[in-house]
């Protein structure tokens, strides 16, 4: 059985889900149908056939998510080399299920690992990016998602996590040092560029074959804005080594590193805050991210010479 993750959650069976699919798309009905073990926090996921991947998501209102990615996917899709999720079909609400949902042909390759020496795939992402940012920027509504704006709007919440995460018992995790980390990040200066950008290129969203970067999955949170958010995955993927590659390939100024590197902490104390029982694999992911950045900051804080 599927854990939930929401108190907001929506009923997804099995059985619901066949019913959607075979009523809405009878040229598959015939298809086998199995839920994954490893589905995301947004969307459940279930393979349809070998080549299918069925998305249904989580929560009210989770459909805008999937209407914005299959409208703009195959734009940015044009301007990368990796395989991004094309949409074959987007289903409507029916059978007591009242969100919008999707198919989407299956991409192959398996997640890196994290906290790695993988210094092409440090290239690949980096170079990922850049074309990333290099998509027309477009005249679009509702896309600008909270990861593309200023980082000094998320200063509430990041406080209100690091209090939280005081309470997590088990979480071993300089908190003093991530509070100062946040503080020198409120005085940065903040990008002045817009362009597009993913806002989660995590292990969990990246696939790979033969050493390769050859897939990106989730464009649910794809905005236009500020996109140093995009670097922050860099404290979960790549050691302290393959991290300075990455970082060496975008050529970013100061600030913006240093924005990233707020950015990951962030995101990584928020997971901790709200998945810490429920999703172990993220939040150990999440942790490597998190104690790469306050290593990072130590070292910085060291006296040279």
């Amino acid at each position: 059985m599927t854990r939930t993750l929401h108190s907001n959650e929506m009923p997804i069976s099995l059985p619901l889900v066949r019913r959607l699919v075979d009523a809405q798309f009878p040229q598959w009905a015939n298809e086998p149908l199995r839920p994954l073990a490893a589905t995301g926090s947004t969307n459940l996921n279930f393979r349809l056939g070998e080549d299918k991947l069925v998305r249904l998501p989580r929560q009210p209102g989770g459909g805008e998510a999937i209407a914005r990615e299959a409208a703009w996917t195959p734009h940015i899709a044009e301007h990368l080399s990796q395989k991004v999720p094309r949409f074959l079909g987007l289903g409507v609400p029916q059978h007591g299920y009242p969100e919008p949902w999707a198919i989407t042909r299956w991409l192959y390759g398996t997640h890196p690992a994290t906290d790695s020496s993988d210094l092409q795939l440090a290239v690949d992402l980096a170079d990922t990016i850049i074309a990333l940012r290099r998509v027309p920027v477009v005249r679009v509504s509702g896309l600008r998602h909270y990861r593309g704006g200023p980082l000094v709007r998320y200063d509430k919440q990041m406080r209100r996590d690091i209090e939280a995460c005081r309470q997590i018992k088990e979480l071993d995790l300089d908190l003093t040092l991530a509070e100062e980390v946040w503080q020198h990040a409120m005085a940065l200066p903040e990008g002045g560029t817009r362009s597009w950008y993913h806002g989660d290129l995590v292990a969990e969203n990246l696939l790979t074959e033969d050493g390769r970067l050859t897939g990106i999955l989730d464009f649910g949170g794809a905005g236009i804005g500020d996109p140093t958010v995009d670097l922050h995955g860099a404290w979960e993927l790549f050691d302290q080594h393959a991290r300075q590659a990455f970082r060496e390939r975008l050529a970013v100024s100061e600030a913006e590193w240093l924005r990233a590197r707020a950015w990951a902490l962030a995101i990584a104390l928020s997971t901790f805050t709200y998945y810490w029982q429920t999703m172990p694999m993220r939040v150990q992911d999440r942790l490597a991210m998190a104690r790469n950045v306050l290593a990072d900051a130590r070292k910085d804080a060291r006296p040279s010479g």
